[in-house]
């Protein structure tokens, strides 16, 4: 049994994926993927991993329908939920944390945003 974190990434762009997995496996995190939302919840559900980084615009279900799911479900609401998104509007962000999210970073941000982010929600 490995003790490294497992994170489960959803986001339907393989690129981004690809990229994301290189990033947190290299920071010594477990990496589950899922390419859409509603496989997004059921993995989550299954697996309960240490912290989730969700996409919001998914086919089958957004991230925001994700993460309310998640965090008004009373054995999900502790798993951390990183919002990472494309999206920078002001609202977006708004809507991430009334959706109960505990961040929400933009995909143009550095890697090193996201890392430090994980560490802070994952040591809670």
């Amino acid at each position: 049994m490995s003790d490294k974190k497992r994170i489960l990434v959803v986001d339907d762009e393989p690129d981004f994926v690809k990229a994301m997995r290189i990033i947190l496996e290299s920071n010594n995190y477990e990496v589950t993927v899922a390419s859409d939302g509603q496989e997004g919840l059921n993995l989550a559900r299954s697996l309960k991993p240490d912290l989730i980084v969700l996409d919001l615009m998914l086919p089958k279900m957004d991230g925001y329908k994700v993460c309310r799911f998640l965090k008004f479900d009373e054995k999900f609401r502790e798993i951390p939920v990183i919002m990472l998104t494309a999206r920078g509007q002001e609202e977006d962000k708004i809507l991430g944390q009334q959706m109960g999210a505990d961040a929400y970073i933009i995909k143009s941000e550095k890697p090193e945003v996201l890392l430090e982010k994980i560490k802070q929600l994952i040591k809670k």
